[in-house]
């Protein structure tokens, strides 16, 4: 099992800026991919950002140039840095991992989520 842990979610007042951080823990022998989705009050889920091992990323348009994704292996972290944040953000962000098992089976976690509030 893994868990994932989020932080960084506080009330944030508009064009501000974020980190949010989340660690993955437990019977990890990589991580291929980690990544962040989002969910609006009555929205579906949404793809923020993701990473892969080769630190390739792919952001949604509406984030691109403001938001950035980064990681760090050796912590078994994703990061994710918002700047220019705006009102229509606030949601709850959750993270999401790949993750190889030490016996080589894949399984995809979910974190339990971190508040971001936006005020105008």
């Amino acid at each position: 099992q893994v868990q994932l842990v989020e932080s960084g979610g506080v009330l944030v007042q508009a064009g501000g800026s974020l980190r949010l951080s989340c660690a993955a823990s437990g019977n990890i022998f990589t991580i291929n991919f980690m990544g962040w989705y989002r969910q609006a009050p009555g929205k579906q889920r949404e793809l923020v950002a993701r990473i892969n091992s080769g630190e390739n990323t792919n952001y949604a348009d509406s984030v691109k140039g403001r938001f950035t994704i980064s990681r760090d292996d050796a912590k078994s972290t994703v990061y994710l840095q918002m700047n220019s944040l705006k009102p229509e953000e606030k949601a709850i962000y959750y993270c999401n991992a790949e993750v190889v098992h030490i016996a080589r089976s894949v399984t995809a976690y979910w974190g339990q989520g971190t508040q971001v509030t936006v005020s105008s």
